[in-house]
């Protein structure tokens, strides 16, 4: 039963976290948008990171509700696919570089053997996946219009909220 509640609670403060810092993100950086949903600099890209690198799955578990909920209310109220594609590219993008943490630098639990390079090439690596993962879908999908731009402000956007 602990348990249960570790995870709520991990689940919980992952999305309360996301959305806190959306809100903060539109309220300070609203201005430095390249077009809607793709900022110059993107807090809540760090909590995406910070989420899956300290709780794993509960964090992914987290950016998804998080994402579904932002995505449907926020975003994209009028494009259900949309929303549903962004809520799980946003989700598994920092997911699957703490996958490749895990795998490639043995990273463990207790984040004891995260150095500050590997945090800076963990935090770059998914400010490379991030974009990429949701411009392939754009591109799956023919939004291809301004693309390089797009990926590249996203890009640097993702890079500057997760520093």
């Amino acid at each position: 039963m602990l348990s249960l509640r570790i995870h709520f609670w991990s689940i919980a403060a992952t999305l309360i976290a996301f959305v806190a810092s959306l809100w903060i993100n539109q309220e300070v950086f609203a201005h430095t948008s390249f077009v809607r949903g793709i900022n110059w600099i993107f807090l809540p890209s760090g909590i995406r990171l910070l989420s899956t690198l300290l709780v794993g799955a509960d964090g992914f578990l987290g950016l998804l509700l998080a994402g579904l909920l932002t995505d449907f209310l926020y975003w994209f109220p009028h494009d259900p696919v949309r929303a549903i594609a962004g809520a799980i590219l946003g989700s598994a993008a920092p997911y699957l570089v703490y996958r490749f943490a895990r795998e490639y630098y043995g990273l463990r639990a207790s984040l004891t053997n995260l150095t500050p390079t590997r945090l800076l090439v963990l935090a770059v690596a998914y400010s490379v996946a991030n974009p990429l993962l949701h411009h392939l879908w754009f591109a799956l999908t023919g939004a291809t219009e301004h693309f390089s731009e797009s990926l590249f402000s996203m890009f640097v956007g993702d890079l500057a909220g997760t520093l």
